[in-house]
């Protein structure tokens, strides 16, 4: 995926019908939010990949129409307003079939500053597993660095218990946790700063 294309590039792009890197990138910068923005609100799994595949559809297709003006409102605001309509109708077709998913709490759809913050949660945990993808992949950071910082700060695991775990010293826990916190702060600060272009 290229996190580096910018919005305004990403947008143009998906103006060619036949790009298809430009329409992944697309969906899978925005698609796990989607997704767990609908699980959110109250969908199961297969509900909530058919509203952000329905979402993602939907929004390309006004915008190759002309019907998204980046002036007149952020990109997160277009794709909520899509979503919401999408999950508005799986509510409608399970009330016409008379379910009730047990454990679900719906949202009030109408509610915009809690559809916000549900959007700015999955946003940030998009990011976050996007940076940790990339801090395996794309630098020189040390496999067993990166599992004592999960198993400290993720894990919860006590710094004694991670050291004994992995071979090695509480002092090289601390620093790995350092490192690690350093470098993701980095590629963090980046991607916010690619998200927010869009915002």
């Amino acid at each position: 995926m290229d996190l580096t294309r910018t919005s305004t590039a990403l947008l143009a792009g998906l103006h060619e019908p036949g790009n298809e890197q430009v329409w992944f990138d697309f969906a899978r910068r925005y698609g796990g939010i989607l997704v767990g923005f609908a699980r959110k609100l109250g969908l199961d799994d297969n509900d909530a990949a058919d509203v952000a595949q329905e979402t993602l559809v939907r929004f390309v297709e006004e915008y190759r129409a002309g019907k998204y003006d980046r002036g007149r409102g952020k990109l997160r605001s277009w794709l909520l307003s899509i979503a919401r309509t999408r999950v508005a109708a799986v509510y409608r077709a399970r009330s016409v079939r008379g379910e009730q998913q047990a454990g679900t709490q719906v949202v009030d759809l109408s509610d915009e500053y809690t559809l916000t913050q549900i959007w700015q949660v999955e946003r940030r945990q998009v990011i976050l597993r996007q940076a940790m993808e990339e801090l395996r992949s794309a630098t020189k950071t040390n496999e067993k660095t990166i599992e004592a910082f999960e198993l400290l700060v993720n894990g919860g695991c006590p710094p004694a218990m991670v050291a004994d775990q992995l071979g090695m010293s509480v002092d090289d826990v601390y620093r790995a946790k350092s490192r690690v916190a350093q470098r993701l702060r980095e590629i963090v600060s980046r991607l916010e700063a690619i998200y927010d272009g869009e915002e």
